[in-house]
């Protein structure tokens, strides 16, 4: 499974980044106003800093919501580094963007994807991901791990390379159902990596091997 951290935060990135577990980032202007990066020229410097720190795909998303505006966008963040995947909404727009772009060669994720149906149109457009959004899904009583399942067999059936992007992962278990279910990728927090790495009886087992280990070292 590919693991991106979803978040503008460099130092989240790096921290990350330094476990080695860490293939790429995905950002929304979200999480860039909450860094404090605002104003374009800050945003595109903040991408090439990102795609500095990590050797892997850094969404990158359009704020144009017209086919015409994303593919100017998309082809100046295409162009901030080799790395960058243009993020691109599902709406009809979007789908015309993303065939425009993937004739081009350039990568996109298609994103808020809530529906089958929308993964399956983003894949006939050539999207290189779709990102497939489970916790805002279980937000309104809906499954959104039953999404990811028919979206990879809709995929499957088809011979797609359009990889599944798992997004709104909120916890260590959803990563776990996600792989099992058989996304390609998740994109999550830092707080929920790092969840995976907590178990009691970890702690607990090393305590008791740290206080045997002393009680042999003891004069």
């Amino acid at each position: 499974m590919i693991f991106f951290i979803d978040t503008a935060n460099l130092n989240e990135i790096k921290e990350a980044y330094n476990l080695g577990i860490l293939d790429g980032v995905t950002t929304n202007p979200t999480l860039m106003a909450k860094e404090g990066i605002t104003g374009s020229n800050n945003i595109l410097k903040h991408y090439v800093d990102i795609c500095n720190i990590v050797d892997g795909y850094v969404s990158a998303e359009v704020n144009a919501t017209d086919y015409k505006g994303m593919i100017a966008e998309a082809e100046i963040l295409s162009e901030l580094h080799q790395n960058i995947v243009v993020k691109i909404p599902m709406t009809a727009d979007g789908i015309k963007a993303i065939k425009y772009l993937s004739n081009k060669e350039i990568k996109t994720n298609c994103t808020l994807i809530f529906s089958a149906g929308q993964a399956l149109l983003a894949a006939k457009a050539g999207a290189t991901f779709v990102s497939p959004f489970v916790g805002r899904l279980d937000d309104i009583q809906a499954d959104g791990l039953q999404l990811i399942a028919q979206i990879r067999l809709i995929f499957d059936n088809y011979g797609f390379e359009t990889q599944i992007l798992a997004a709104s992962i909120r916890t260590p278990m959803h990563i776990i159902q996600c792989a099992e279910i058989g996304a390609d990728v998740v994109t999550v927090p830092l707080s929920v990596i790092l969840g995976l790495i907590k178990h009691p009886l970890t702690d607990k087992g090393l305590e008791q091997f740290t206080a045997d280990y002393n009680k042999g070292n003891k004069q």
